[in-house]
């Protein structure tokens, strides 16, 4: 007896230490692959600025002597230029959300989705979007970063309407209490095309897309970006949807961080 409980203790600390292992590899690996996205993003800025530049002067001085091919050529190789750039500061936001954040404080969120409406005030305004908006909570979190996450959301919403319905968004919040400490939920719920539910992990993936570039605009990094963003700040982002009935993103984070969190970035 006593020698069966000797080894289960043995085989555990070894399953401990091989657990440590990995998980240690997994964090180096992770902080590998975002120095990499950092690096070779930030590397690849200065090559497509100068593309970028280039364009624009042979489209400003030379558009009278290229032939209706020859601006069509132009034109697509600066959309193309666009688009990559577009993707760079996508990847390098992707990159930032642990190596350049900021440190959580307590921040009013209806603040924060103050700033964000009215960044997206165009857009609302062309779409006609009617907008329902619960008054948001103070938590401790790093403000840009819950701009950053809202502004993903709505933006989300305000994209994927379906068409010949009066689009609806809304904004909903809730404190509840659960596992000794209190959390805030935010619920962002839209009624466009919907997406089926057995896709609502992927596209929380890095350019995982479900609509063509085309159709609807995007890099496919936005999710993903707001799914670190939640998991930075001990929380949780999920989607349910159905299709042709609109789509609801679901945000949880504790009102208050660890405090070993509270100033860590």
């Amino acid at each position: 007896m006593e020698g069966n409980l000797k080894r289960e203790i043995e085989e555990r600390r070894i399953a401990s230490q091989k657990l440590s292992v990995l998980t240690e590899r997994l964090e180096i690996s992770n902080r590998e692959l975002l120095d990499f996205a950092y690096v070779s993003s930030h590397d690849l800025q200065e090559p497509l600025r100068k593309i970028q530049a280039f364009g624009d002067r042979l489209k400003s001085t030379c558009q009278d002597s290229l032939n209706e091919k020859g601006l069509d050529y132009l034109e697509r190789m600066l959309n193309a230029a666009s688009r990559a750039q577009i993707l760079i500061n996508d990847l390098l936001d992707f990159s930032r959300v642990t190596t350049k954040a900021q440190p959580f404080q307590p921040i009013k969120l209806s603040e924060i989705l103050e700033g964000v409406l009215s960044d997206l005030e165009v857009r609302i305004e062309k779409s006609g979007v009617i907008l329902e908006v619960d008054p948001l909570p103070v938590v401790e979190a790093d403000a840009l970063q819950m701009r950053q996450i809202l502004q993903n959301l709505i933006g989300n919403a305000l994209k994927f309407l379906r068409e010949g319905v009066t689009p609806v968004v809304q904004v909903r919040s809730r404190v509840y209490f659960e596992y000794g400490e209190d959390w805030c939920e935010i619920r962002v719920i839209d009624n466009g095309i919907g997406f089926e539910q057995q896709y609502a992990e992927r596209i929380f993936q890095i350019f995982q897309r479900l609509h063509g570039r085309k159709t609807f605009e995007g890099t496919g990094i936005g999710l993903a970006i707001c799914r670190k963003i939640a998991e930075r700040h001990n929380g949780t982002l999920i989607a349910e949807s159905e299709p042709e009935q609109g789509a609801t993103f679901i945000f949880t984070l504790p009102i208050h961080q660890p405090k070993g969190d509270l100033h860590n970035a």
